[in-house]
Order: structure tokens, then sequence, then C-alpha cells
């Protein structure tokens, strides 16, 4: 008996310049009107958004421009809110499961909505040389995060608990603090496979003289 994989339907799209990784947090300033109701529906729902890089078009809303979305994006929980004045809502969203686009279209208020279905978890990471690559990545984070602290120690941009221990959560993590262009980003985001994440950033980190 095969399972096919589970397909949500009317799916908010929040298309951005940024690349979402599952374990990732987004904080967000919200002030156009579309996204106040679509952040209120999930709220009051305890519903996720999907959030997606932008291929093309602005965040803010433009005549005559459509935004396009990436096919690849990540599930978005809100976690926290507050509302400012102005009638601005800042959210911080965490990231859980990507999903492949199947379609999309534009509402009447400008929101995009999509049919998506949910990606598996990441492949596990198997073989010596990639745990060896695995532990040098680990204890790179382990550094930057220090770091972090000792400059600010509110300033560190990843949830609890800290997981430098599992090869998706370092490579996602190091995916997103690495000075990585947002379209390299987006292929590493869409890897089913943690050590194959894994390599990349290694590489990356030994080209540039940070191992």
């Amino acid at each position: 008996m095969s399972s096919s994989p589970a397909v949500l339907a009317e799916l908010p799209l929040f298309p951005l310049h940024t690349v979402l990784f599952p374990g990732g947090l987004l904080p967000l300033k919200i002030f156009e009107a579309r996204y106040l109701d679509m952040a209120s529906e999930c709220l009051r729902e305890k519903t996720p958004f999907g959030v997606c890089l932008l291929k093309s078009g602005a965040e803010v809303a433009q005549p005559d421009e459509i935004a396009v979305p990436e096919t690849v994006g990540c599930l978005a929980e809100i976690e926290q809110f507050d509302v400012e004045a102005f009638g601005m809502l800042l959210i911080r969203a965490h990231g859980t499961r990507r999903f492949r686009l199947l379609s999309h279209h534009v509402e009447t208020d400008g929101l995009l909505v999509g049919t998506a279905e949910l990606l598996p978890d990441d492949i596990p990471m198997e073989g010596s040389d990639r745990l060896a690559r695995f532990g040098a990545c680990a204890e790179v984070l382990e550094r930057i995060i220090a770091t972090m602290r000792e400059r600010d120690p509110d300033s560190v941009p990843f949830a609890q608990p800290l997981c430098l221990n599992d090869p998706s959560w370092v490579s996602n993590r190091l995916a997103e603090v690495l000075p990585i262009a947002l379209r390299a980003r987006q292929k590493l985001m869409e890897l089913p496979d943690a050590g194959a994440r894994i390599d990349v950033v290694h590489h990356y980190m030994q080209q540039h003289q940070l191992l």
C-alpha cells in the first residue's frame, strides 16, 4: 500500500526576498491588508501559511505586477505576535515542513493562494566522510553562536533548543547565516538529503577559509 503526499488546498502564500528553512525563525512586519487578514485567519484557525522565495515581482503589491513564487517553499507557523500603532502587525513565525506548489492563483484582494503537496523530511545522513564534515560544520556553527551571544545574548536568530547533533538542523542554520546568494540558498533548502546539504555548506566554508 503506497502512501501519497499530503496535499494542502487553499494555502495562503507569502512570497518574500528570503528563504525559510524548516526550524528557521521568520520575524515579519506586516502592514498590507491582504497579509493582515491572512495572519489574523492563521492565528484564529491555528493554521500555517506558506513562505516562498520570490522568483519575480515585489513583496509589496505593485500595479500590473504579479508576484511569481518559487515552486518549493516552507510552511510557517506564527508563534508570537504584537500590534504596533498605525495597523502594523509584528509576528515571529517558525518554519516547519517544506512543500511543492502544484498550482497557485491570485485572490481578489491580491493574496496568492496555492495547492501544495508536503515534501518528506530530509533523507538521513550516512557515511563516515560526511560524518566528519558534519562534525566540522557543527563546530563552526557553535563558534558562530558563541560570537553572537558575546555581542548580544538576545541576537541569536535561532529557536531553542539548539540541535547541534542534528545534520539537518546544522546545515539549515548554516545555510541561513552564511553569506550565500538567495538562489543558491533556495537550492540548498530544496535538497532532499541532509548529507548533501552538509557537503555543500562544508565546501562553501572551505572555499571561504571558514574551516
